[in-house]
Parts: C-alpha cells; sequence; structure tokens
C-alpha cells in the first residue's frame, strides 16, 4: 500500500481533540475511512474539520496538538 498524507487545508492552530481532556478523534495505528475527522484547525475562533481523504490506517500525526500551522502542511500520515 501507499502512504498518502493529509494536508493543511488552511493556516492556524491544529487540534487532535474537540476540547481540553477529550480523548483525540483518531490515534496513530487507528483505521480510518474517508469522511473521518481527524482533527480540527482553529483560525480565529472558527473550527474547521480535518478529514480522512483516504480510507486506510494512520501511520503517524506529522502535527502535533495546539501546534500552529499553515496551509499546505503535512498534517497526518495514513497508509492505505
Amino acid at each position: 500500500m501507499a502512504i498518502k498524507t493529509i494536508q493543511a487545508p488552511i493556516p492556524g492552530i491544529f487540534y487532535r481533540r474537540s476540547a481540553p481532556g477529550e480523548a483525540p478523534f483518531k490515534n496513530d495505528g487507528d483505521s480510518v475511512a474517508v469522511g473521518d475527522t481527524l482533527g480540527l484547525i482553529e483560525v480565529m475562533k472558527n473550527f474547521t474539520p480535518v478529514q480522512a481523504e483516504y480510507p486506510g490506517r494512520i501511520v503517524r500525526f506529522i502535527a502535533d496538538n495546539e501546534e500552529p500551522i499553515m496551509a499546505g502542511q503535512p498534517l497526518v500520515e495514513i497508509d492505505g
């Protein structure tokens, strides 16, 4: 299988969970389907979901929780 990368659609702050204290949407090694939420990008209190574009298994999260990111920056690798 080929490893594919999900990139940030917009700049902002990347969050792997919906709220502090909540479990992450997904973890390394989890299976994902197209449309599964992988994280959120926050820009001025507006949250944009980052969704899986490919089915497969998460190899690793490249971006950390609460990391400032730029548009086009790699966020997650999926083996699918």
